[in-house]
């Protein structure tokens, strides 16, 4: 199991919007991300900033976020929460939300 953790800007004017859609995610949409391996994903607020976590317990990361984005239902989805985001200036080429680098885990 990988452990994930990722930020992103919410827009200001958009974080009322935001936080009412995620009180309700599509049940496709949620499949979806069960289908593709994730476990435990929260999203946390800090002011603008944006901090999902994951768990990931497939084998190949990159085909299930090659299925993920395929899947029609989470491309509707992202229709109504991409304008809403702004990514990270300090995140590396071809990412949304920027990966962070673990510094410390326990259990």
């Amino acid at each position: 199991m990988r452990r994930f953790g990722q930020i992103i800007q919410v827009k200001p004017d958009h974080i009322e919007d935001y936080e009412r859609i995620h009180a309700a995610v599509w049940p496709e949409v949620l499949e979806t991300i069960r289908a593709c391996n994730m476990r435990n994903y929260t999203i946390f607020r800090h002011g603008t900033l944006l901090f999902a976590y994951f768990e990931y317990i497939g084998n190949d990361f990159a085909a299930d976020q090659k299925m993920m984005a395929a899947d029609p239902k989470t491309q509707e989805w992202w229709k109504y929460t991409d304008p809403m985001q702004e990514p990270v200036e300090e995140r590396a080429d071809g990412e949304w939300w920027a990966n962070m680098k673990v510094v410390f885990h326990t259990d």
